[in-house]
């Protein structure tokens, strides 16, 4: 199976989950085991959710854990994200000056944001020990994942 497949079954699988009756982070925790599992690249997926005027905590996750679980505005990929409310992806964290390392083992990361109604309320981030690991093609499954699923947070 190629990525656009996987990247197809993930948001179909996405969709009917959504439907289930269960709590909203079990319904996440269902969709960030689901894209870790299925793409092989995607070592770490979790979801930030903002938190006040300038925070973002960590939710649901899937993969090790990490120490950062309330990043400030600016702060790494993820509050670089939250500033200028853009995707980003990282080919290199090595390369970066502004970075949180989880794990030394993390080569390269990619971000969404995620909005509702227009608010930014959350970001999907994923890290992967393969550099160079995320491609525009990720970038666009992810924020149509972040479509799917903004009514979870």
């Amino acid at each position: 199976m190629n990525n656009a497949e996987k990247f197809s079954e993930i948001i179909n699988f996405t969709e009917k989950l959504i439907d289930q009756d269960l709590p909203d982070d079990d319904k996440l925790k269902k969709i960030a085991d689901k894209v870790r599992n299925t793409l092989n690249y995607y070592n770490w997926v979790g979801f930030y959710k903002v938190r006040g005027e300038d925070h973002l905590i960590l939710g649901v996750f899937s993969g090790e854990p990490t120490e950062h679980t309330d990043i400030k505005f600016g702060q790494g990929i993820c509050g670089q994200v939250a500033e200028k409310l853009e995707p980003l992806i990282i080919d290199n964290v090595q390369t970066e000056n502004n970075y949180l390392s989880c794990s030394p083992r993390v080569k390269s990361e990619i971000v969404v944001p995620v909005y509702n109604q227009g608010d930014f309320i959350a970001e999907i981030d994923v890290d992967s020990h393969f550099e160079k690991a995320f491609s525009r093609k990720d970038q666009q499954f992810l924020e149509k994942l972040a479509e799917k699923i903004h009514q979870l947070f």
